[in-house]
């Protein structure tokens, strides 16, 4: 499963407001429900911020994973965004984030879920990358930056 094949432009921003973690994750959650597959956005909602609750998922170099498993989606679920602003996220290396990549799978896609966790994760250990991201001026670019990140690493 590529991300650019699972990414649509409708879940994607690349001003996304806001200037707390929680304000943040709102309105990321409120980006991924305009996927088909979310169905119930509150059951989306309170499983992204139980998760956040256990351990932030600000992951370091100005990245954040907000991720879950819930059954208030069809099939996976995400959204990504460039914040308008870096924010504070709790980040484990205490740097503030700006590229932010919700995930969230059904209870019982384990495997998906962690491979799809797995490619952020290698994607966004980039540099180079991020700062294309952090660049981009529409989705459509966004898009075609993980379309062509992807043939660079992975097996297609």
């Amino acid at each position: 499963m590529k991300i650019s094949d699972i990414l649509t432009e409708d879940v994607i921003a690349t001003r996304l407001p806001g200037r707390t973690k929680d304000e943040v994750l709102e309105n990321m959650i409120a980006l991924a429900s305009r996927s088909p597959n979310m169905t119930d956005k509150a059951k989306v909602r309170a499983s992204i911020l139980e998760r956040e609750r256990i351990m932030s998922t600000g992951v370091g170099r100005g990245v954040a994973v907000p991720h879950s498993k819930c059954d208030g989606v069809s099939d996976t679920v995400t959204a990504f965004a460039v914040t308008a602003e870096p924010i504070d996220f709790q980040s484990l290396d205490n740097s503030p984030v700006q590229l932010i990549f919700l995930l969230v799978g059904r209870e019982n896609s384990v495997g998906a879920h962690l491979k799809l966790l797995s490619r952020i994760s290698r994607l966004m250990s980039s540099d180079t990358f991020r700062d294309k991201l952090i660049a981009a001026a529409t989705p459509k670019d966004v898009i075609e930056l993980f379309r062509k990140e992807e043939e660079q690493f992975f097996d297609n």
